[in-house]
């Protein structure tokens, strides 16, 4: 299966990185900021742009696992198998049955066992990216798990696949791998073949347990290409962040009165922490705090670096109870989460208060629509820059 070739950063300015975090069913979250991205660049440069082309790479954990998938594997065209105005309705029709509703009573199959067998989720995972592998992506990819009998994170990256052979993995293994929560799924175990006959055990949980929000980790693999002075990136400086452009996409945070308190936490024994109702709060706690803290450390590191407004994270805050759920997919939160989606795109650009750690709207700084017009220029520019580099030299 030969791919699109997408135009290498060392004919641009810029090494363009989105990242989708986790967040089960509030996927439709980021999927509706992304498909009014993906309608501002096809308006800039035609109908048959899509979000691949103009990204160096996309990271996604868990829910943003899957979507990564969806908007880089190609079809027998070689473009992407989904727009991104589809994603939304992919997970409004099919969310009901990878998170069957089953009442107070059903879900207390958790304390024996994962929430739901996963087998829905998987069969669809597989009839949609068939045999498509990690190489065969149509940009640069990087998906995180966490390997249980190894104890540590196995990333799945474009980047390491071509010296480390045995990550070329199928797709929809990754994307099982990667939603495989705990309580929620069971974790996913394969086998891989390298190139030398040898074969490599994989057993693997939801990346969320080791990066929610991938951006770090993305940044990482480009990092890691820069400092081996990689033909793509030769001429980048390491952190160097002005010439780095950052979209990451958040599903969404609840209203704080609405979690937890120490006072009704002070008397939870180990199954309170592991199951309540419509919520596991020990993952819920753990999936925030990695989420925040990423975007907190690379608030500062670009605002540090005088470049702040390379970084644009979006993320939609005060969710009730069932919208802040992973898996609550009754017709009424479904409709909710997909009006979130779209609301956010009109709330006001926030970013990190360096002082307070909070989020704060910018002043000018108009509302998240208005930032992703913007970006979707500068990222139409990059690839017509790119484009115009490649055809000049050759």
């Amino acid at each position: 299966m030969s791919k699109k070739k997408h135009q290498s950063p060392v004919d641009g300015r810029l090494i363009t990185i989105l990242s989708i975090d986790g967040g089960g069913i509030r996927g439709i979250i980021p999927a509706k900021i992304l498909e009014f991205l993906e309608s501002e660049l096809q308006k800039l440069d035609g109908e048959d742009a899509r979000i691949a082309d103009y990204f160096d790479v996309i990271a996604g954990t868990s829910t943003g696992g899957l979507m990564t998938a969806m908007l880089t594997a190609p079809d027998a065209n070689n473009r992407p198998i989904y727009a991104a105005k589809d994603i939304a309705p992919f997970y409004v029709e099919h969310g009901p049955k990878i998170f069957p509703q089953s009442g107070l009573l059903g879900s207390m199959d958790v304390l024996v066992g994962p929430k739901y067998n996963g087998k829905y989720l998987q069969e669809l995972t597989r009839e949609i990216l068939g045999q498509t592998r990690l190489h065969h992506t149509l940009t640069n990819v990087v998906v995180p798990s966490f390997d249980i009998k190894l104890m540590q994170p196995t990333i799945f990256s474009s980047y390491e696949v071509k010296n480390l052979d045995y990550k070329d993995v199928l797709l929809s293994d990754i994307c099982i791998a990667t939603s495989a929560a705990p309580t929620y799924f069971p974790p996913h175990s394969f086998t891989n073949v390298d190139g030398l006959g040898q074969c490599w055990d994989f057993n693997l949980i939801d990346g969320g347990v080791a990066a929610n929000n991938p951006t770090l980790v993305a940044v990482r693999e480009v990092a890691k290409e820069v400092m081996n002075k990689r033909e793509d990136f030769f001429h980048i400086q390491p952190l160097d962040c002005a010439k780095l452009l950052v979209i990451s996409l958040g599903t969404g945070s609840a209203k704080q009165e609405e979690i937890y308190t120490a006072e009704m936490a002070s008397e939870w024994g180990v199954m309170s922490w592991l199951f309540r109702p419509n919520s596991t709060p020990i993952i819920d706690v753990y999936n925030q705090a990695s989420t925040d803290m990423v975007d907190y450390f690379l608030s500062l590191i670009f605002q540090a670096h005088t470049s702040q407004q390379n970084y644009l994270r979006i993320q939609a805050e005060n969710l009730s109870r069932d919208s802040s759920s992973v898996d609550v997919t009754t017709e009424e939160n479904l409709k909710d989460v997909v009006e979130i989606g779209e609301c956010l795109l009109h709330s006001p650009f926030s970013r990190v208060n360096m002082q307070t750690g909070n989020s704060e709207p910018v002043v000018g700084g108009g509302t998240n629509k208005d930032v992703l017009i913007k970006f979707a220029k500068i990222l139409s520019d990059e690839q017509k820059f790119r484009l115009s580099k490649s055809q000049h030299v050759n």
